[in-house]
């Protein structure tokens, strides 16, 4: 459910209007093909994650696979991205709660909320987990229950509300009215919705059976993502002509719309704002325990390795919530300017990380095939899945670069990932000159005294 909650957001929930709109009808391409990344993508997760459960995931098998700097400079550049993710989220679902309450500024509900999940997730990961699973249940039965009126409602089986039948699929210019532009520009919105599907890499290492968690979290979300991304966006563009302006402001409302349900705007209002929060809780979750990694990596300062008795690193929640509470402050100052400057800060990051994740697959793969070992969720089709995934972020990329604005935040994205390789390199050096290994320091081959255990080891760590 957490692996599901975690990508099942607002980018889903939103972001779609702004695809359909670009593609038409033809964005069910978009879906499908960015669907298919983020299961390649899972299913290498899942093999590098079973062998080897590190709550620094991702950034740690980069490490194997290509060195230090390198692992070192994807987590930094993934706890960037969360930490400006985390405040883009509260601010996002304090603008929605404002509308609500206009008696309360804006600011007030974004410290509501830093302060709220910022609790949570001192209270440790059990209390993470529960909250997580309650509100990807919530978001789970909004998008079943979205689903069952949408079929109703394609079918004739409300009273009293004609059914728009599936006209409004080819009625309109054609299934692709923009062409294979349209749904190449809708394919670089679409992929973004897919982010947070990661997570699901970092919190296995602090479940009780790591390997047979990520197994059977990937197994489960693999189907249930295409279905319910898939199969609302297919809802949206049968029921509606794919260039109503309804369907750029809220396409899952738009929908509801024609059915008469009374207050369905409160209603979308209210699972928009849950999906946020969900996303926010889990992204300081995936945050705190990345930096915690590269501090047991000396890669960050040694006291984010600092345990609560509940095993929680309480130093690495309290800073990566520090960006979100510094935005508290733009919240009362200049709240319409707070989320735009977010998201393009953001821009293409999930690019730089996939690509990472699939080229870490690649070597490490074929180096335990050398080595004989056995690994327990293996990549099925290897090697040519793995390459498939390869070609399909390279095409993406292509296509950012022939898009002036995606262009101009790759770009940007790529100097931030550089700055970052920099300085990890000018650390790596000064820690080799002070005989200490990084990589060695993953493989336990060096005992470091007072370096903490990660929190999977750690006597008094709760598991989910």
């Amino acid at each position: 459910m957490m692996g599901l909650g975690g990508a099942i957001g607002a980018g889903l929930f939103v972001g779609s209007g702004q695809a359909i709109a670009v593609a038409g009808p033809a964005v069910i391409v978009s879906y499908a093909v960015a669907g298919l990344l983020v299961i390649l993508v899972l299913f290498m997760l899942a093999e590098m994650a079973a062998a080897d459960p590190q709550s620094g995931a991702f950034s740690v098998y980069a490490a194997k696979a290509f060195g230090a700097t390198a692992g070192a400079t994807l987590g930094w550049f993934y706890w960037m991205q969360l930490v400006i993710v985390i405040a883009a989220e509260a601010t996002g679902a304090a603008a929605i709660v404002a509308a609500w309450t206009p008696g309360v500024p804006q600011g007030v509900w974004a410290l509501a909320f830093m302060v709220a999940f910022t609790l949570i997730n001192l209270l440790g990961v059990r209390r993470y987990g529960s909250f997580e699973f309650w509100f990807a249940v919530l978001k789970v039965a909004a998008i079943i229950g979205f689903l069952a009126l949408g079929v109703a409602l394609l079918f004739g089986l409300i009273p009293d509300v004609p059914s728009p039948g599936l006209s409004n699929l080819v009625a309109h210019d054609g299934f692709a009215p923009t062409g294979i532009l349209g749904i190449s520009a809708a394919l670089l919105i679409v992929m973004f919705s897919f982010g947070g599907t990661e997570l699901t890499a970092i919190a296995a290492a602090e479940t009780r059976d790591p390997a047979t968690s990520i197994r059977r979290a990937v197994r489960s979300v693999l189907w249930r993502i295409l279905l319910f991304y898939i199969g609302s966006v297919f809802v949206i563009v049968a029921a509606l002509p794919w260039m109503d302006p309804a369907v750029v402001a809220g396409p899952f409302a738009a929908v509801l719309a024609l059915t008469n349900i009374p207050g369905v705007d409160l209603i979308m209002s209210a699972i928009i704002v849950i999906a946020l929060l969900s996303a926010l809780n889990a992204n300081l979750y995936g945050a705190s325990r990345m930096v915690y990694s590269l501090s047991e990596r000396r890669f960050a300062p040694r006291g984010m390795q600092r345990l609560a008795r509940n095993g929680t690193p309480t130093v690495a929640v309290l800073v990566s919530v520090g960006v979100g509470f510094l935005t508290v402050i733009f919240n009362f100052l200049a709240p319409d300017a707070v989320l735009p400057t977010l998201l393009n800060i953001v821009g293409s990051t999930l690019i730089v990380l996939w690509a990472t994740v699939t080229a870490s697959q690649l070597v490490l793969r074929r180096r335990a095939d050398a080595r004989g070992e056995t690994l327990t969720a293996r990549m099925p089709g290897f090697p040519w899945l793995s390459i498939l995934a390869a070609l399909i972020l390279i095409v993406i990329v292509v296509l950012t670069m022939l898009n002036e604005g995606s262009r101009e935040q790759l770009l940007a994205t790529l100097g931030m990932t550089a700055v970052i390789a920099v300085a990890c390199a000018l650390t790596n050096r000064h820690l080799r000159r002070q005989g200490v290994d990084p990589v060695q320091l993953l493989r336990g081959e060096v005992n470091e005294g007072t370096l903490g255990s990660a929190p999977t080891e750690s006597g008094g760590a709760q598991k989910i």
